[in-house]
């Protein structure tokens, strides 16, 4: 007996490779996104080191202050980016998401049409199972149906 196929099969293997492509999209934003925290955090490191001179002329204070400023502006760029970052891999890890709900709520489809597929097959046997059964009752007895507990 020939099964019937699962029509929605070539749906199903779309979503299957679309939730593939959104799974290492994923992957790759939270590298990305874990590269920038850490840039952060080293940029950030960086600032806490002493780097005022203790001793020296106003003109080298203000140069030391000018480094200090760019080395923050710098640390605070560097802060927004993996900020930025982080959000995008939250979109990214949210769509992957979907893709796997998408594909989840067809597969289920496929196994519930497997499932049937069983069932029917199983009560195609049992039938053909009982046909045989009562039909050697009928040759061997009469017309009565015998059934097994008598």
């Amino acid at each position: 007996m020939k099964r019937a196929a699962f029509r929605l099969q070539p749906v199903l293997e779309l979503r299957q490779a679309q939730e593939k492509a959104a799974a290492m999209a994923a992957a790759q934003a939270a590298q990305a996104a874990a590269d920038a925290e850490r840039r952060a955090c080293e940029r950030e490191r960086s600032l806490s080191v002493d780097r005022v001179p203790g001793s020296s002329t106003g003109a080298g204070f203000l140069a030391a202050m000018a480094i200090l400023r760019s080395a923050a502006e710098d640390a605070a760029e560097a802060r927004a980016m993996a900020t930025a970052s982080a959000e995008q891999a939250e979109a990214v890890r949210a769509t992957w998401t979907a893709a796997a709900q998408r594909t989840k709520g067809l597969e289920r489809l496929r196994d519930r049409h497997h499932e049937t597929l069983l069932s029917a097959e199983r009560t195609a046997e049992e039938k053909a199972v009982d046909d045989l059964v009562t039909g050697r009752a009928r040759r061997a007895g009469g017309d009565e149906e015998v059934t097994w507990t008598d």
